[in-house]
C-alpha cells in the first residue's frame, strides 16, 4: 500500500541528501576508477551509495503504487514530490 504523499516527500529528502552524500565522497575522492582509493575510503563510499540506490528504489515503489491508487501519472507524483522535497531542477 502507498503511503500518504507526506511520507513520499520525506522518501524524497532522504533519498536526494544519500545522492549528495554519495557524489560529495566521490568529489572529494576523485573518480573511483582514476584513483586508488583507501579501504575506508571505498567501504564509506559503497555505503553511502548503496544506501543511495536502496532510499531511491523504495521511493520509485511508493510513487508508482500512490500514482496508480490515486489516478495519477506517476512522472506527476515524482515531479510533485521533488518540488515539495525542495530538490533542485537540475537535479531532476
Amino acid at each position: 500500500m502507498a503511503k500518504t504523499f507526506e511520507e513520499i516527500v520525506e522518501m524524497q529528502r532522504a533519498a536526494s541528501e544519500a545522492e549528495t552524500k554519495a557524489a560529495g565522497l566521490r568529489e572529494m575522492y576523485g573518480p573511483p576508477t582514476a584513483t586508488t582509493w583507501t579501504k575506508r575510503q571505498s567501504d564509506l563510499y559503497e555505503t553511502a551509495l548503496r544506501a543511495w540506490r536502496d532510499l531511491d528504489r523504495d521511493l520509485q515503489v511508493e510513487i508508482a503504487e500512490y500514482a496508480k491508487e490515486h489516478g495519477r501519472t506517476r512522472s506527476d507524483v515524482e515531479a510533485e514530490a521533488r518540488t515539495r522535497a525542495g530538490v533542485p531542477e537540475e537535479d531532476a
